[in-house]
């Protein structure tokens, strides 16, 4: 269990992609909540007006608020479930240099774990802007010609 620099730099190296990538997934995160919080926001607003009076365009409305929230939130579980498998990559990283455990065959299926929880986001997220834009096509009101 004697530590050098070197090994501790080597180590830093090593974790330098991991950390970039916790860097991105991060910034995904930031994005999937700004989009679940303006959800929330419209569906609250959409709520009250329903409170005042009975309306099917606004409960239709709130249908495709509530299957894009669901998505969302789906998404926002896949990208943290990433982050933390990064993290633990990571750490991963560390002790088995530290321990001289043998650790390379868990830390790729992490870092595949990983990958699959990212892509599956995407894949959510993607799919939730798709129902996004086909309601608002959907709503698009038709231009009317000049006289």
């Amino acid at each position: 269990m004697n530590i050098q620099i070197g090994d501790i730099g080597h180590i830093i190296q090593l974790a330098i992609a991991p950390v970039f990538l916790l860097t991105g997934v991060c910034t995904n995160l930031l994005v999937l909540t700004n989009r679940l919080a303006r959800i929330i926001d419209r569906s609250r607003v959409l709520e009250d007006r329903l409170d005042i009076g009975y309306s099917d365009v606004y409960l239709n409305e709130l249908d495709v608020l509530y299957r894009r929230s669901h998505l969302i939130n789906t998404a926002i579980t896949l990208s943290t479930a990433c982050g933390l498998l990064i993290c633990l990559v990571i750490a991963m990283l560390f002790l088995g240099d530290i321990t001289n455990l043998s650790l390379d065959k868990y830390i790729a299926g992490m870092f595949v774990a990983a990958m699959l929880c990212l892509i599956g986001s995407f894949c959510f997220l993607l799919r939730e802007i798709f129902i996004a834009s086909a309601a608002m096509r959907s709503h698009r009101h038709v231009r009317r010609p000049l006289k």
